[in-house]
Formats: C-alpha cells, sequence, structure tokens
C-alpha cells in the first residue's frame, strides 16, 4: 500500500473485529486471530504512516484514534433474559426515534415520533455513525424488538494527566421493559467493557434534574455526582439578575 501512496498526511484507525456471543465461549484460536487483527496489524499499520509522514518533512501527520475498538455485537445478560448489544444502524432510524419519544423528557423537550422531525433524526443518526469518535449502541432482545440505546463519545483530553474520557448520553429503555435488568446490563457493560477497550479511565454523563430516579440508578451503578451540569442555548439571551 505505501508504494501505492505518493504522500501520506492522515491516518484514521477504524477498522476492528470483534466475536459473536459471549466472550467466554470463544476459543483460543479465534481470540489470537483478534489480537493479530485489532493489535498487531493496527500497530503495524500505524508505524508504517508515521515513518511515511514523518520523512515527508512536514512536521508529521494526524493520526486519529476511533470507537472502532468496541467489542461488538455481544450478548448480554439481564435479569433471565439475554441482550444482544450491536451498532445502530440506519434500519433502526424508527425503534431509535420511538425510544426517544417515549420518554417524557425528552417529549417536553419537543420529541416526537409523529414523523415530523424524521428528516432531523435521519441526519443526526447518519452524522453520529459516520463520526470515528462517536457510536450510537442499541439493545435487541430476542423477539428482535429493539429495547434500548445510547451514544458513547470518546473524549482524549490534557486534564487528569491526559485521560480519556467516554461520556454517555441519551440513555433510553422503552418503557415497556424498565425495571427489568437492561438498564443495569448496559451501563455495567459501558463501564466494564467499553471504557476499557477504548482506552477511557473515566466514565461520565449527565442527567435531566427531573430524573430523580435516574440518578439514584447511576448512583447504585458506581456514578459519584461531582459536578453540577450548564448549558446553553444557542442564540438565546441571558437571563437578567
Amino acid at each position: 500500500m505505501a508504494g501505492r501512496l505518493a504522500r501520506v498526511d492522515h491516518l484514521v484507525n477504524c477498522a476492528g473485529v470483534a466475536p459473536e456471543g459471549d466472550l467466554a465461549d470463544t476459543d483460543e484460536e479465534t481470540v489470537r486471530h483478534l489480537v493479530e487483527l485489532n493489535v498487531v496489524a493496527l500497530t503495524l499499520l500505524t508505524r508504517a504512516a508515521v515513518v511515511r509522514m514523518r520523512a515527508a518533512g512536514r512536521g508529521g501527520g494526524r493520526i486519529a484514534g476511533v470507537i472502532a475498538a468496541l467489542p461488538l455485537p455481544a450478548t448480554l445478560r439481564a435479569g433471565t433474559r439475554d441482550l444482544l448489544v450491536r451498532r445502530a444502524t440506519a434500519d433502526d432510524l424508527p425503534a431509535l426515534i420511538a425510544l426517544i419519544a417515549d420518554d417524557p423528557v425528552s417529549a417536553g423537550r419537543g420529541d416526537s415520533a409523529d414523523g415530523t422531525a424524521t428528516a432531523a433524526y435521519r441526519r443526526a443518526l447518519h452524522e453520529v455513525v459516520d463520526d470515528p469518535s462517536n457510536e450510537i449502541v442499541v439493545a435487541v432482545a430476542a423477539d428482535g424488538e429493539v429495547v434500548a440505546t445510547l451514544q458513547l463519545t470518546r473524549i482524549p483530553g490534557m486534564s487528569r494527566r491526559g485521560a480519556t474520557r467516554l461520556l454517555v448520553e441519551a440513555v433510553r429503555v422503552r418503557s415497556t421493559r424498565r425495571s427489568s435488568g437492561i438498564g443495569t446490563a448496559l451501563v455495567r457493560w459501558v463501564t466494564g467493557t467499553a471504557a476499557p477497550a477504548v482506552g477511557a479511565s473515566l466514565v461520565q454523563l449527565t442527567s435531566d434534574e427531573a430524573r430523580t430516579d435516574a440518578h439514584r440508578f447511576y448512583e447504585r451503578l458506581g456514578f459519584v455526582g461531582s459536578h453540577r451540569g450548564f448549558k446553553h442555548a444557542v442564540g438565546a439571551q441571558p437571563q437578567a439578575r
């Protein structure tokens, strides 16, 4: 490949595979193949790109890490039932809209499944899916129904000695499936599997002040309400005090 490229300015590490099903049932040969492909091959490719970038004499190029390292699809146990967790696709749009609109707080902000904002939701889904630092994850029940979703964003940073954070947003569980262990299984997968897989040392999220039940839920899972979040609507005028 290097011989076919006149110059290398950017490298986006966006390839990765994961075994289907439970990792505990994966044989040793498959595990070794995954390591060769996801770690060794990626590292060798990155090293080759660095050599070409430095040889060009332009002060180096840019290498972007991505959230593609997430071990998906995966099978999680929620209560007495299994869930398939995978990346969202364009085909999941109707289910994702329904999950968002099913939430009273979101509905109060104007989210609706009446079709008036389908184009906006479709555009947003495409942007997230195409962004190498973002992922929308869905949980699918045995009957094929999409019962939950969340968005993950990998955020490198300078603070905390260069710590990388994994931001969790838009956690939604279908109202008819709540209190069945789905949310717990999904969030524990984020903290126990997804965060280490993308090199994040901290998982963080914000929750609307009206979601008091959600606050207790996250605290039971080990989250600490250490910060107070602020948001500013672009174009809005600050209120006089």
